[in-house]
């Protein structure tokens, strides 16, 4: 009688400990995953940050610069496609665009001293610095995340569940041009 107490007590607790490393690698894909997902959404608000920025700059550059339509076309073609684009890499490239057209605007702005001089703009070019900032931040942090979960999935154990937990590899947040974050960022020299 006793070894079969001694064997059911040995299968529950070889139950017990399967069940308790089953729940703690689900629980961890979940969190790698939640947190990629809280990142993503850090990137997003930072763009839409920028995004949000830019009507108010094209504003205070039209002022100065009315001749220069196409400039301001091209910079709000570039925001609506940044608006509009899905996925990791879509936004990447819509916000390589926009940083371009932003700094072909930066570029033309340049030319009318007055502008370089009025304080709005200035204030202006200060936010969407420290935007651009906070996007290399977010896009970092973003980075790593995906970095950390993809690892997870494609090691052992978590390969054993993320089939069936329905989690695949995560794209990075990386620049269409192949540069880094901060390489990435316009630079306004006035």
């Amino acid at each position: 009688m006793k070894k079969v107490w001694l064997f059911v007590i040995i299968i529950a607790v070889i139950i017990v400990a399967v069940l308790w490393f089953t729940v703690s690698v689900r629980n961890s894909l979940i969190a790698m995953d939640e947190s990629v997902n809280a990142n993503w959404s850090q990137i997003e608000a930072q763009l839409q940050r920028r995004a949000d920025l830019i009507p108010n700059l094209v504003s205070a550059v039209k002022g100065y610069a009315v001749h220069e339509e196409k400039i301001f076309t091209e910079v709000a073609d570039a925001r609506a496609r940044l608006l509009g684009a899905d996925g990791a890499q879509a936004k990447a490239e819509a916000s390589d665009e926009l940083s371009n057209a932003l700094g072909r605007l930066m570029a033309i702005a340049e030319s009318y001293p007055e502008l370089k001089a009025d304080i709005s703009f200035v204030r202006l070019q200060d936010e969407l610095a420290g935007t651009e900032n906070r996007i290399a931040v977010a896009r970092t942090r973003f980075n790593d995340a995906v970095r950390s979960y993809n690892a997870a999935i494609r090691q052992f154990p978590g390969s054993l569940f993320a089939g069936g937990m329905g989690l695949t590899m995560r794209e990075y947040f990386e620049s269409s041009t192949g540069r880094t974050a901060l390489e990435q960022t316009p630079e306004f020299k006035f």
